[in-house]
């Protein structure tokens, strides 16, 4: 029997679309429409699925979650990680976990846009819901992001094509789009002359010129960008009623401190109404950092000491790994062995892993423990929160005998 369901919420990245529909057949997704290639990819499952093993060897479930335990139960310094693509059910129970073994936990914005999401939750940062952005923004700003082909979806669901109820003739006429950054994008593309390439760790420099046109002021670089280009800029910016700027990596990555940043928008917000999304990626990532940011006041780098809560760089995976602290780690809906610098990663490899995942990656080949999960969103339900800070629903789409992230961590624990 063939049965086409829908509406479902795509996992492919943090924008979470909820339009997204799935034919079925025999419990398999056979079609999926609306998504795009990365939520299409998600949705249909791992080419490579995992199954449970330990040392290399095939187990049942039961035996890799005690084995899991047991390394965990072991372990003077065990470290908790990823946490991106998880559910928010799942990152309460790992936070559990690590309360419970004394453990460091930590996740992907530990060293990508965990600082936006902190000056956001600590309202130092204005932020805004993607459906104001779509409804209201008569200006948004793409800088270091390239949502193209990081989030295909962003442009025409809620940035810059769509018609809004205060933008009713949307792109072009009732929308200005800028980007921002170090290459011609095809996100730069998109807005011709409203492209303004800096060089490599310019954007400190860029804010500042910005900064100074801003304040009326005859703007300079050192890469000698046309002073009258960033004064047209500026004017733009003056004029707006609602502006967007949606930070990516480019621009995370070139600033040593939020300093420039959180100057910049005070200042726009002194004529205009500015708020900044960060372009999140993993569907979740921001979900783990408001979820431990309840449960301890920060959202990542914290180690459960038996006496205290402690928290800081030291306490990062980089740091942990670098000096040689843990002596496990759990992964979960991460592969931090792909994304890690080469150095950290082959300090990583050579302690116990344990790897919670639907599917095969690098870190699970290195694993002394893999156990196979349920595919969040396809599989399973839960929740998420996507990348403007709203919470969404996820739906079952087809059954699985497969536990669920949340389930093996409960199991986990109960053996420990």
């Amino acid at each position: 029997m063939t049965l086409y369901k829908g509406p479902f919420v795509c996992t492919g990245c943090a924008l979470l679309c909820d339009d997204i529909a799935a034919e079925i057949q025999d419990n398999r997704i056979i079609r999926v429409d609306t998504a795009c290639r990365k939520g299409v990819s998600r949705i249909k499952g791992c080419s490579s699925p995992m199954s449970c093993m330990v040392n290399g060897k095939a187990v049942d479930i039961d035996t890799a979650i005690k084995e899991a335990a047991m390394i965990l139960k072991s372990s003077k310094h065990p470290l908790i990680f990823g946490h991106g693509n998880c559910t928010l059910e799942t990152q309460k129970k790992t936070i559990e976990l690590a309360r419970k073994i004394y453990a460091h936990i930590d996740d992907t914005s530990s060293f990508c846009q965990g600082p936006l999401i902190e000056a956001i939750l600590n309202e130092k940062l204005p932020t805004c819901t993607l459906e104001e952005v779509r409804h209201k923004a008569d200006v948004v700003i793409f800088w270091g992001a390239d949502p193209s082909n990081s989030h295909p979806r962003h442009l025409s669901m809620y940035s810059y094509f769509p018609r809004g109820k205060e933008r009713q003739r949307g792109w072009e006429e009732d929308r200005t789009a800028i980007t921002i950054d170090i290459r011609k994008s095809d996100t730069a593309a998109l807005c011709g002359d409203k492209f303004y390439e800096i060089p490599i760790n310019g954007d400190s420099e860029f804010i500042n010129a910005l900064f100074s046109a801003l304040s009326n002021k005859v703007p300079k670089t050192s890469f000698n960008m046309d002073p009258k280009k960033i004064l047209e800029l500026a004017n733009i910016l003056k004029k707006s009623d609602f502006g967007v700027i949606f930070a990516g990596l480019g621009m995370v990555y070139s600033l040593d401190s939020l300093e420039p940043l959180l100057r910049l928008i005070n200042k726009l917000n002194e004529t205009s109404k500015f708020y900044l999304i960060p372009m999140v990626g993993q569907y979740n990532m921001r979900g783990f950092d408001h979820t431990l940011f309840k449960e301890t006041g920060y959202i990542n780098r914290v180690y459960f000491g038996r006496e205290k809560i402690e928290h800081g760089p030291q306490h990062s995976i980089i740091e942990l790994i670098n000096n040689n602290v843990v002596d496990a780690a759990l992964i979960i809906g991460s592969d931090p062995l792909a994304s890690l610098p080469g150095e950290i990663a082959k300090k990583l490899a050579n302690i116990p892993l344990i790897t919670i995942d639907p599917c095969n990656n690098l870190t699970s080949q290195r694993s002394k423990v893999t156990i196979s999960s349920a595919l969040s969103g396809v599989e399973c339900a839960g929740t998420a929160i996507r990348m403007d800070g709203v919470e969404v629903t996820l739906k079952q789409i087809i059954e699985t005998d497969r536990f669920s992230d949340e389930q093996i961590i409960k199991q986990i624990m109960g053996k420990i």
